[in-house]
């Protein structure tokens, strides 16, 4: 094969040792078709179960198309798959969950839409088999929330078969940020995006690594890290309470004063529990938002390793005459 592919293809792999044997007897063959020039990226999230050396064993036996990134603890899927951004040598990048849920057969299909001239491909499953109905019903209401907060739209953002063109993947690999999501950033970056509808299967082994309170915290990162506007809803929605609890008390003020005795009306304009409840709520939601902002910027300026490599393990790349050996470290490291 040769040793600049046109396709790569990053699948961030978690203890997924039940799955990996079937996933290789599939993969394989469903790239082998597109008679196209590939590579597979496999990072190593910090697995505890048997999938590194299983990994390894599956580089050893095509070790002309495979890399495997192991990492030195647990940072995260998205932590992965820029880790597998920085080493893809092809002109498109194909990211895959190593699960099965999305088969590996529909990759050409992201790559007919590339060809088409979109630079970032999306997808969208057709039906979510295997997934509780809340997931569904939580993806959705979240969805509406992160359009509408953030202007970028994904129908379905759960999915992670995506495809993004090297000039995307340049500009990712660009990106400081701690903590960020990346097919919303891709959108930013995208000029010509687009959305395909793909297949979805249950998972082939295993269980879900996503828990609802990682979802609700992805999508907590998604808005406040593309988008001002919840702490500007939050600013116009204190402004509106404030109004509105003012003109309450002033309203009920009056008619207290208007149907009471004196006495009992002036002591009625010392009751401060009017709303207290509603606005020591507002106010400490408005705290927890402001928080999210300030741990995010506390996360950036501490400036610490997105990810950790502990080793790479790979075929040397021959290069032709003429190339630089900045390129030829870059991808020996």
């Amino acid at each position: 094969m040769s040793h600049h592919p046109t396709l790569s293809v990053v699948i961030p792999v978690y203890n997924e040792e039940a799955v990996l044997t079937e996933l290789f007897a599939r993969l394989y063959p469903a790239l082998d078709a597109l008679n196209t020039a590939y590579e597979v990226i496999f990072i190593n999230d910090g697995s505890r179960d048997r999938s590194p050396a299983l990994l390894l064993d599956q580089q050893n036996k095509r070790p002309d198309v495979t890399r495997v990134i192991l990492f030195s603890g647990n940072f995260g899927q998205h932590s992965a798959i820029l880790a597998g951004f920085a080493h893809v040598r092809g002109e498109i990048a194909v990211t895959l969950d190593a699960d099965l849920q999305n088969p590996p057969e529909e990759i050409h299909k992201l790559l007919a839409a590339y060809r088409e001239g979109h630079d970032y491909v999306g997808s969208i499953r057709d039906m979510r088999r295997g997934d509780a109905w809340w997931r569904g019903a939580a993806s959705k209401l979240l969805n509406r929330i992160r359009e509408k907060t953030t202007r970028i739209k994904m129908t379905d953002q759960g999915c992670m078969l995506r495809a993004y063109s090297r000039r995307i993947v340049e500009l990712i690999n660009q990106t400081r940020e701690v903590r960020t999501f990346i097919p919303a950033l891709a959108y930013t970056f995208a000029m010509n995006p687009t959305e395909v509808v793909v297949a979805h299967a249950e998972r082939a082994a295993g269980e879900s690594k996503y828990s609802f309170y990682q979802l609700l915290r992805l999508n907590f990162d998604l808005m406040t890290g593309f988008s001002l506007v919840p702490l500007q809803m939050f600013s116009l929605l204190g402004m509106l309470v404030a109004v509105g609890s003012a003109l309450t008390y002033l309203a009920l003020m009056v008619y207290r004063m208007t149907t009471l005795p004196m006495r009992e009306a002036l002591l009625a304009m010392l009751d401060r529990d009017i709303l207290e409840f509603f606005l020591i709520g507002m106010v400490l939601f408005g705290l927890g938002l402001v928080g999210e902002y300030v741990g995010r910027i506390y996360l950036q300026v501490r400036d610490r390793p997105r990810y950790v490599i502990d080793r790479v393990v790979e075929q040397a790349p021959a290069f032709p005459a003429g190339a630089s050996d900045i390129a030829s470290a870059r991808d020996l490291a």
